[in-house]
């Protein structure tokens, strides 16, 4: 390298970006991460509305819970650091209320906990004989997990990386040709509960029906290391990644948009910010993986021979998730919920279809419901709630219909539909009349924000898009150039995508000859050095 301290840039002040700038500032690193926006936390950033008169609300702006926390504790200790010197974690119960839609009935409602006993027993009272199926599932996941842990904190670069010990006892647990769903019918007999136990696919933007059945890991993860609120917000981790890192000696410079990494052959050697090159040793990107690949990365070095993958035209071929239509209500007085709700339609089927295919919008679509404010006091002041609405959608490609969804036009049907199931499904007859203030955001705004088709939830989580077939953390056929985040491996969601900053910081630290550390107080390890 250039010097005896490494000088790292990182492009994106995102959870993948934030934590790999703890990670690499921890090892000696001089890094840089470069924010395109004012605030840091990309997808996981901070909204926020303003009533007519005055009255400030906050929202997140995606991830709204945190799962497996000992993950983020691993980050924090690799810098010496406990996270409780950074966030207040609350631990939810019950995790979250389901409604699950049923057609010509009244829909099924559970209150979910981590009291596994307890949930069984809340299972059976609907379908006995799925209550001690519910203790079978977990305990099958609870060993698949364990042996799966291994493929999730390692490079995956070839099929000869998945043969090792734990990878070969886990492959008759993995059912490749099974979906999630599909996997579940081993388990439960009632359709409904295996709704319950199998919409978390969503969190992949993937339906439970096309989603790899190894992701049934996601129901057995909520309900073994519970669903967590950190004070503030998800936000608020991003905001403790982002103090940490500073204290560590990171730059973290925002309205400081990259527009183009520069390169000596196939070595990344640098960025350009606002117009300016600035020389690096390593080149971390954490904005969306196919965005940044596309606009980033010279056309120059894309689409030869060797190199077809990156082309415009591959990338955009790909599978994507679906998107998402966002609700921000600044609302007078508390409302009546869990933190938590999740409705799923009652035509679920068609409701998935309409948004993985047909490229159209449901007239009874499933909902998400965050209202945080009964827990957390510091996003709506006294007396005023904030209440974040989600409704899955199509992205931005066109559907089998070949139709294009015009937001600037129909996100206004999407909006009165989410008022009315606000209405009638979640029982608040009255939220219209109490919105003070309200913000939304369309798949056209995502896809503003340099996501690739809108696609809020990165690449889909197909098995042609995983492991190994997933752009890789070191970007294969470039040189001191990374990807971190939900877009590579081992994929999206916050906890996973603090899993690939440590690959990548693993891959990065080998490069320039250091060894990847067993960060202090952890029994777990970051990458392996390979």
């Amino acid at each position: 390298m250039q010097s005896d301290t490494p000088r790292v840039a990182i492009i994106g002040a995102g959870p993948g970006g934030l934590a790999a700038a703890v990670l690499l500032a921890a090892r000696g690193c001089d890094v840089t991460v470069f924010e395109a926006r004012e605030v840091v936390g990309g997808r996981s950033g901070r909204v926020l509305a303003r009533s007519d008169a005055g009255v400030e609300y906050g929202f997140d702006m995606g991830p709204t819970f945190f799962l497996m926390p000992y993950v983020l504790d691993e980050i924090f200790a690799a810098a010496g650091k406990k996270t409780a010197d950074y966030l207040d974690l609350r631990r939810l119960d019950p995790m979250y209320r389901l409604i699950i839609g049923r057609p010509g009935r009244d829909p099924l409602v559970l209150d979910t906990t981590q009291r596994v006993g307890e949930m069984a027993r809340r299972i059976a009272e609907h379908a006995p004989a799925d209550g001690p199926a519910f203790e079978r599932f977990m305990r099958d996941n609870r060993r698949k997990l364990g042996l799966m842990e291994s493929i999730l904190r390692r490079p995956i670069r070839g099929p000869l990386d998945l043969v090792d010990g734990d990878t070969l006892k886990v492959l008759p647990m993995l059912k490749p040709h099974k979906s999630v769903h599909g996997l579940l019918a081993e388990y439960f007999t009632d359709e409904h509960v295996k709704l319950a136990v199998c919409f978390q696919s969503k969190y992949l933007g993937m339906s439970p029906f096309d989603c790899p059945s190894l992701f049934t890991i996601l129901p057995f993860i909520e309900y073994e290391f519970g669903v967590w609120h950190p004070i503030g917000g998800c936000h608020a981790i991003m905001q403790g990644l982002a103090r940490c890192a500073r204290e560590l000696g990171a730059s973290i410079e925002t309205r400081a948009p990259v527009e183009q990494i520069s390169f000596e052959g196939r070595r990344a050697t640098g960025v350009s910010v606002n117009g300016s090159w600035r020389r690096f040793d390593a080149v971390v990107a954490n904005a969306d993986a196919s965005w940044a690949i596309k606009n980033l990365i010279p056309a120059r070095l894309r689409g030869g021979p060797g190199h077809r993958q990156y082309a415009d035209a591959a990338l955009d071929a790909k599978r994507y998730s679906c998107s998402t239509y966002m609700l921000y209500l600044g609302v007078e007085g508390a409302v009546d919920l869990p933190h938590h709700t999740i409705y799923t339609s009652r035509t679920y089927t068609d409701n998935l279809a309409d948004i993985a295919s047909r490229g159209r919008l449901s007239e009874d679509p499933s909902v998400y419901v965050c209202n945080p404010s009964r827990l957390d006091p510091t996003l709506a002041p006294p007396g005023h709630s904030s209440l974040y609405v989600l409704v899955p959608t199509p992205n931005c490609r066109p559907g089998t219909d070949a139709r294009t969804i015009d937001w600037a036009v129909e996100g206004a049907v999407v909006r009165d539909r989410a008022y009315a199931q606000l209405e009638r499904v979640f029982g608040l007859a009255d939220i219209r009349d109490r919105v003070r203030a309200e913000r939304a955001i369309t798949p056209d705004d995502w896809r503003g924000m340099n996501i690739n088709h809108g696609a809020t939830f990165n690449l889909a989580h197909n098995l042609g898009q995983m492991l190994h077939k997933r752009p890789q953390n070191r970007l294969r056929g470039f040189q001191g150039l990374y990807l971190v985040g939900g877009g590579t491996h081992p994929g999206s969601g916050l906890p996973t995508i603090f899993l690939s900053s440590q690959i990548t910081v693993g891959l990065l630290m080998d490069d320039l000859g250091a060894r990847a550390e067993r960060p202090a107080g952890s029994s777990r390890t970051l990458a392996p050095s390979v």
